[in-house]
């Protein structure tokens, strides 16, 4: 059985800083509650309360919550209205598949005046015969009965007849009410049935509760019998499991609060089952090297990794996709020659690596972006080949070369110059410039080849006539 306890309250008040006193909302929906209490006393500002979906056969202990203005009760075990004289400020009650099987407990909701909204969709009361004009006409202050808006015509037919809708549903009451003792009847004959059968189970194992003296020593037949009856025995358990859980679920039964309680109790004492069989039965520690001697791959946190292989830089390099926001105190690494293993929040990781590596000379880093954790593994066998790198002009320099040397001088407006090579230069003979005319008779003759070149002061002088007219050569 679940209690409301304080710790309950506190831990669904994380909105209101888990105070209690001044809470004004709580949900304490779908926690096997079975009785309504303490609420009343510790949040009385409570306006909103939801307890829907729980085991509350009865409406209690909410007479102190004056500014109660919802209350959500829906998918419980209650059967009577009642108790709720006290919430003055009540508003909206959502009754949804409930119970409540005696319609004139209605009438106890006069008190609340500010009740504008009622549901009892999925109640046995919604079945009778003038249901509807009953509870419209017994609460004048309803405006919505049912998720339907009342109109004012429909109110005052319902109140023109109230007195003959009234006998027939408290007829139909009493035959509901029959008809209920008789359910609990055979909910009790039948849980009492339950019992002696688990009594008669719990027995010995021949079902009996006294030893028989009269027994024979059993022969040899009798013998080969009982082992065969044993090993069915043995090796049915689960098939009489499976087919008492199937008649369990497909065996007809009526609706009422004892079936849906039987329905839980037997929900929970699987689950208890289930808890049970692993206790008993501890996790067998995962094999991370078996017995001779071989490394298993191993990946617990089911994390995504890459293994590559570095053949410039002779390394094996692994990319672990750890989780981003995780601590690094939480990642535990060990580089072993043939493998490696990282605990990442106590669960394995191990991979086989495809050569050997040198584990004291092996790297780790971790993304500050990514998270993911690098592990760089340099290999025991073979040379690191080492890479020059030329390094690249600056933009700068490529603008220079591409533009031509005449832009530039010509932006800069500066003088062109022509270079020659030392190695072409040679000296004029300014002699043979001037053509001459031959010792003998006829006309000038110029020279088709070029004369070699002086040499001496000499040949510079022969023939030579200063001019004063001509400037001298520089």
């Amino acid at each position: 059985m679940v209690y409301i306890t304080e710790d309950m309250v506190r831990r669904r008040a994380e909105h209101n800083e888990c105070e209690i006193f001044s809470l004004e909302e709580v949900s304490l929906h779908q926690q096997d509650i079975e009785r309504i209490e303490h609420v009343d006393r510790w949040c009385r500002d409570l306006r909103i309360l939801y307890l829907q979906n729980n085991l509350i056969p009865r409406i209690e202990n909410l007479s102190r919550l004056k500014k109660l203005e919802y209350l959500n009760l829906a998918l419980n075990n209650i059967e009577v209205i009642e108790n709720l004289e006290g919430c003055e400020s009540l508003q909206k009650l959502d009754l949804t598949v409930n119970f409540v099987g005696r319609l004139s407990s209605v009438e106890s909701l006069r008190h609340n005046i500010h009740l504008t909204e009622l549901f009892l969709v999925g109640n046995p009361c919604t079945e009778f015969d003038g249901y509807r004009q009953f509870v419209v006409a017994s609460l004048p202050q309803l405006k919505w009965l049912d998720g339907t808006e009342i109109s004012r015509s429909e109110r005052i037919r319902a109140s023109q007849g109230l007195e003959e809708v009234r006998r027939r549903v408290l007829e139909q009451e009493k035959e509901y009410l029959r008809r209920r003792a008789r359910e609990k009847e055979e909910a009790q004959r039948k849980a009492e049935g339950k019992e002696k059968g688990n009594k008669e189970r719990k027995a010995g194992f021949d079902g009996r509760w006294y030893t028989n003296i009269d027994n024979t020593v059993p022969t040899l037949e009798e013998n080969k019998e009982n082992e065969e009856e044993e090993e069915t025995k043995t090796t049915s358990p689960d098939l009489d499991e499976e087919q008492r859980e199937r008649e369990f679920w497909h065996t007809p039964c009526s609706f009422t609060p004892e079936s849906r309680l039987e329905a839980h109790r037997h929900l929970e004492e699987k689950r208890r089952a289930k808890e049970k069989e692993k206790e008993k039965k501890p996790k067998a520690p995962r094999t991370l090297i078996t017995a001779d001697g071989r490394v298993m791959n191993v990946n617990e946190p089911k994390l995504d990794f890459s293994l590559t292989e570095d053949e410039e830089n002779n390394t094996v390099v692994l990319n672990l996709a750890v989780y981003r926001h995780m601590d690094t105190s939480l990642i535990d690494m060990d580089v072993q020659p043939t493998y490696i293993r990282v605990s990442v929040k106590g669960k394995i990781f191990q991979m086989v690596l495809p050569a050997e590596v040198k584990p004291d000379s092996s790297t780790a880093q971790r993304s500050q972006t990514t998270g993911h954790l690098v592990l760089t593994m340099p290999r025991a066998e073979g040379e690191i080949k080492v890479t020059k790198t030329v390094p690249r002009p600056p933009r700068a320099c490529q603008n220079r070369r591409r533009s031509s040397p005449q832009d530039n001088k010509r932006k800069n407006n500066v003088p062109e110059r022509l270079e020659v090579d030392p190695s072409k230069h040679m000296t004029l003979d300014l002699a043979n410039i001037v053509p001459r005319q031959s010792t003998r008779e006829g006309p000038l003759e110029t020279s088709g080849t070029t004369p070699p070149a002086a040499t001496g002061p000499s040949s510079f002088s022969e023939g030579f006539v200063d001019d004063p007219d001509v400037p001298p050569l520089i």
